[in-house]
């Protein structure tokens, strides 16, 4: 399947002017009745004005006025028909009631009053007798000021319309504090927000009165990269250019090439692919991991890492030690001109076999560089440098280490305490890395140590399972199940000269970050796995290149942002919004399987015609490319 643009938040006036209709009827019948009662009255004397006013008053009663007297009063709608051409809104409930309240487990018996309640609870929205569904990020909850509704997800994707603006500013307040305490287990107040977040962090805490003036400057402020080849154009759209069925199928994960080169990571092999302006195609070798010279390396356990580097003549493979487990043990390095495995590495520190979460190139460019001997690891609490040579400085292979797997040389890196609990990692164009942990913190380290982070920045309560950050390290990239963090690293230090918080402690000169998320709808449509993973930026690996998109994976979906748009403080998106700014505005291409990730190939194959350079999208059993062209 191709292409599309995510839907638009659908109206629900359509509803509203049925709902007209069906009111003009009851209209048309009271005036019938009036009509017929002005009738009695000339043969009825006796009936007098102030009994037809009563009847009047009493037909009213059968649909809701604009400020019904019921308390936290809503009008209840569902969405129905999924992604179909009929798709709408539909009326559940002309006139019901939402609460919060706080429940200690999913019995009905267990609720409690707003103001009660210790240990172990939480607060769960409560909607007529339809909807009970506890306040989290799941819900996907997006507000409408304008319009006085909230869209959310509760088994179904449903919206609530208000009947004044105060109701509608009380209950997303409410619901706001509901979800901070559900977060942290803290009522939300001033003082819990700043144990939360820090005292530098006030601006995460309280978005609205943030100093958002770096997000608008941080061209300008920091050596504006120059225009894009084609300037970004509106009227941008997404054409697939390839699509193909892997040799094998079960591809596992992408290995993109800056060269002439990329490689799918299927169950039993390795395929290769050229590169090409409008993506990836045709079919070049195929290493297969059950032959004879690779099947005792790496047995029955298919590598979940594929790590390019020395040019991209060679490529390390990782693979976990159990399914359960994503921890690997060492690494196999493959000499992909000749298909075969050249050595196996085992981690060691101190004589003491030891397991990798996750490895990563040195820097952005480093696959590049013909002589990269090193590279990055990473654990729950350790980050390090593996080096493949000895300590002479000697490359070490399978024949020159004789009996046994070649041992890597951890040449820089800490061991931290336990709690860090990391989870991913990535490098900046300089060397600098950011790391995410499971309590959703964000730490930046400079390019020269790794025992202190420079920058720690607060969880907002969700594991971070991604980490991206641009060549020029000024902007960091997180994901997380139900949303995407988007935060600036750029600060102006006490001499006034601009920075990133790789390089220096950023103190309490911190702009909020922004959020980028799914409609509730298609949140929804994106199926059962409906997670974010992966997002990353478009892929540059030069000085001066400013990244231009950003893309992640959801259930069926590729997800796609421009970037400049979200950077942008006016964009539509942002306005009577409450909390952090999140943004909403994306493409989507849609595929008929679950994706398996989705990578912006390297911005040496973004032609004339195309701000960007492709995208590839896999999926277990195929590979597809888009371009991003402009419409004439």
């Amino acid at each position: 399947m191709g292409a599309n643009h995510s839907r638009e938040d659908l109206d629900i006036s359509s509803s509203d002017e049925e709902e007209e209709l069906e009111q003009e009827d009851y209209y048309a019948d009271a005036q019938s009745d009036h009509d017929r009662s002005s009738s009695d009255r000339k043969s009825k004397t006796s009936s007098s004005l102030d009994e037809v006013d009563a009847r009047l008053r009493a037909l009213k009663l059968k649909y809701p006025t604009q400020n019904p007297s019921v308390k936290n009063a809503v009008k209840l709608y569902l969405h129905v028909g999924g992604n179909t051409p009929k798709a709408k809104w539909i009326i559940s409930d002309r006139l019901t009631s939402f609460s919060f309240v706080k429940i200690s487990d999913d019995s009905e018996g267990d609720e409690q009053e707003e103001d009660e309640g210790d240990g172990d609870c939480w607060w769960v929205l409560k909607i007529g007798s339809k909807i009970k569904a506890r306040v989290c990020t799941e819900m996907q909850l997006k507000t409408f000021a304008d319009q006085r509704r909230v869209d959310f997800v509760a088994g179904g994707v449903w919206a609530m319309k208000f009947f004044n603006d105060e109701e509608y500013q009380n209950f997303a307040r409410k619901y706001q504090d509901c979800l901070f305490e559900n977060t942290y287990g803290v009522e939300s107040n001033d003082e819990n927000k700043v144990k939360v977040y820090g005292k530098d962090f006030v601006s995460w805490a309280k978005p609205e009165a943030a100093d958002d003036s770096i997000w608008e400057d941080a061209e300008d402020n920091f050596g504006s990269s120059p225009a894009s080849k084609t300037p970004l154009r509106p009227t941008q759209d997404l054409r697939e250019e390839f699509e193909e069925a892997a040799d094998g199928g079960g591809i596992q994960s992408l290995a993109l090439g800056a060269l002439d080169n990329s490689f799918l990571v299927s169950n039993s092999g390795i395929q290769v692919v050229k590169n090409f302006s409008h993506g990836i195609h045709g079919k070049g070798i195929y290493v297969n991991f059950g032959n004879s010279a690779n099947s005792s390396s790496f047995g029955h356990s298919t590598p979940k890492r594929a790590l390019l580097m020395r040019a991209e003549t060679n490529m390390l493979l990782m693979s976990p030690m159990n399914d359960e487990k994503p921890h690997g043990k060492g690494v196999h390095q493959l000499d992909i001109e000749t298909g075969k495995i050249v050595s196996e590495w085992r981690f060691e520190k101190d004589g003491t076999d030891i397991a990798m979460r996750d490895i990563t190139n040195d820097n952005k460019g480093a696959q590049l560089d013909p002589s990269a001997s090193t590279f990055l690891g990473l654990d729950d609490n350790r980050l390090c440098r593996w080096d493949m040579r000895d300590r002479n400085g000697i490359v070490q292979t399978l024949a020159s280490a004789g009996v046994g797997t070649p041992v890597l040389n951890w040449t820089q890196g800490h061991q931290f305490s336990r709690g860090t609990n990391f989870q991913c990692f990535a490098t900046a164009g300089d060397g600098s890395i950011v790391v995410g942990s499971l309590d959703g913190k964000i730490r930046l380290y400079s390019n020269n140590s790794m025992r202190q982070a420079k920058t720690a920045f607060p969880g907002l309560g969700s594991p971070i399972t991604h980490v991206d950050v641009t060549y020029d390290g000024k902007w960091v990239l997180g994901t997380t199940d139900t949303y995407l963090i988007l935060i600036c690293t750029l600060f102006v230090d006490k001499d006034g000269k601009t920075k990133t918080g790789f390089n220096g402690r950023m103190g309490s000169r911190i702009s909020a970050p922004r959020l980028l998320k799914l409609t509730p709808l298609d949140s929804h449509l994106a199926g059962v796995n409906n997670k974010f993973r992966g997002a990353q930026f478009s892929w540059v690996t030069e000085n001066g290149k400013q990244e231009r998109h950003l893309v992640a994976t959801v259930g069926k979906f590729s997800v796609i942002w421009n970037f400049q748009q979200v950077k942008n403080g006016s964009h539509e998106c942002y306005k009577n919004q409450q909390g952090l700014k999140s943004c909403y505005c994306y493409k989507i291409v849609l595929k008929d399987d679950s994706i398996v990730d989705s990578r912006f190939m390297h911005d040496k194959y973004a032609v004339t015609d195309s701000p960007e350079a492709p995208l590839v999208v896999a999926t277990p059993m195929k590979v597809s490319s888009f371009s991003i062209s402009s419409k004439q």
